[in-house]
């Protein structure tokens, strides 16, 4: 969910379920979850809900979105969830939709969606309307290649 800080969608701060909601005033409740539910996501289901943050984003504005339950905790992937909720969100409103200029926190340069997802080849591919489980198959590689490397420097395997 931190890569909707982002982005112009309310990760849920401001209200009583930060993190568990997403939404802006331009969402429509019930057409992103039928979108969220073409994605087949393991161990999550997805209500549609209205909600209105007291602060920060969207304070006292209604945004339409969606809650997020975690049905099954082993099959979950926060990752891809996230990954499709973006992708969910700039396929659906792709004139709403914006990704966040910089300075972000003490850059100047990069867009905060590259800074978070430590590339820009996550934007790219959602910009480029690619499949989501084609954007999976990179990361899931460079998880593996990560995992390789990281393997010699655990004290505990």
């Amino acid at each position: 969910m931190c890569l909707f800080e982002a982005t112009n969608i309310s990760e849920g701060r401001g209200t009583t379920r930060p993190f568990e909601l997403f939404g802006a005033p331009f969402i429509n409740p019930d057409i992103i979850v039928n979108t969220l539910k073409k994605f087949r996501l393991p161990g999550v289901l997805f209500r549609p809900v209205s909600f209105q943050p007291m602060f920060q984003k969207y304070a006292g504005k209604l945004c339409g979105g969606a809650q997020i339950h975690v049905t099954e905790r082993e099959k979950f992937n926060p990752f891809k969830t996230g990954v499709a909720i973006l992708k969910a969100v700039h396929d659906t409103y792709p004139r709403n939709f914006t990704w966040n200029q910089p300075p972000y926190e003490y850059e100047e340069v990069n867009l905060p969606i590259d800074i978070l997802a430590g590339t820009d080849r996550l934007r790219k591919d959602i910009e480029s309307w690619k499949d989501l489980d084609e954007m999976e198959k990179w990361w899931k590689a460079e998880t593996k290649a990560f995992e390789k490397v990281r393997r010699k420097y655990l004290i505990y395997p």
